[in-house]
């Protein structure tokens, strides 16, 4: 008998269409069917479910379900919502999204060290001046999660000139990069960053950790990206600090809640740039063969991918 593997996201309809028939041509050795589209019988078949933003209520009615993939890189959604279900959990890791991150780190370093804002703010103004112009090797870059995406950023961000330190929760080492580890290399990478990106994984740890004392702590008219997860930032005091000029320049990609509510303040800031959530899209072409060869391993030779750590939450 043919595997059978269910598909569940919170995704549209054309783009589950797309993944189920990209996943199929890379696990022959399975029909990968939507789990809406499943009968009774078929549901207690399906040991392993692909999925993308699933909706816990959608997974419990597959009463054997033992391993779920899921083909975005975040997870801690998931974990906290299938805590219940004690599912062995796999995230993607994809080599191309650390790519396209680095790409979203940079850019994003280069609107701010280029003076991109101000400038916009000077159009609008009708006003014609130039403003002082610093070269990258002086301006130092703070990057908290030096994890594949973080690594990947810190070394692209190096390459363009920048100095460049990262801070991870166990100690690394990557060449021309500072890396700092532990309370005090958080507070030293902090008060030393001139702009300061966020691509720590959400957890219990890392909730909240950007509040009051350790913004405050930040060197004045530094900026801050978080292209992380909304909670890990307190964006209250973010606009505080904005507002009485501590800190020059937010940009923010990620949200406590999404998309953001068109009544949030957080839109019309004067110094805060939104994005939509766009940073690091998946690739749903490397991400199907990534998926699709992990699934492949484990049905041929029963190897599981990396699983989650749900005590750490990656």
């Amino acid at each position: 008998m043919q595997n059978l593997i269910a598909f569940a996201g919170q995704i549209e309809e054309t783009e589950k269409c797309h993944w189920i028939s990209r996943l199929s041509k890379k696990i022959p050795l399975a029909d990968i069917i939507a789990v809406e589209d499943l009968t009774v019988d078929q549901r207690d078949l399906v040991e392993i479910a692909i999925v993308a933003n699933p909706d816990p209520e959608t997974l419990s009615v597959l009463p054997n379900l033992k391993w779920v993939h899921s083909v975005w890189a975040g997870v801690e959604r998931m974990i906290e919502q299938l805590a219940d279900q004690n599912l062995m959990i796999t995230r993607l890791k994809d080599p191309e999204l650390a790519r396209t991150m680095a790409e979203a780190s940079l850019a994003w370093t280069l609107y701010i060290h280029r003076n991109m804002p101000e400038y916009a703010k000077q159009q609008r103004a009708k006003k014609w001046k130039e403003l002082p112009y610093r070269k990258a090797s002086q301006v130092t870059v703070g990057i908290l999660g030096l994890g594949s995406l973080g690594a990947r950023s810190a070394e692209v961000l190096r390459v363009n000139g920048f100095s460049v330190h990262g801070w991870s929760r166990t100690e690394k080492q990557l060449e021309g990069i500072r890396c700092l580890s532990g309370d005090s290399g958080l507070s030293n990478l902090l008060c030393s960053s001139d702009i300061l990106i966020v691509l720590l994984p959400l957890t219990n740890e890392t909730r909240g950790l950007l509040g009051a004392r350790l913004l405050k702590s930040m060197k004045k008219g530094a900026s801050v990206i978080n292209f992380a997860r909304g909670p890990i930032v307190d964006v209250a005091i973010l606009e505080d600090l904005l507002d009485t000029g501590h800190l020059s320049h937010a940009v923010l990609d990620v949200f406590d809640e999404e998309p953001l509510d068109p009544s949030s303040t957080l839109w019309s800031h004067p110094d805060i740039t939104i994005l939509p959530h766009i940073s690091a899209p998946t690739d749903m072409e490397t991400a199907s063969e990534i998926v699709g060869a992990n699934v492949m391993r484990f049905l041929e030779t029963g190897e599981l991918p990396e699983i989650v750590d749900t005590s750490r939450g990656y």
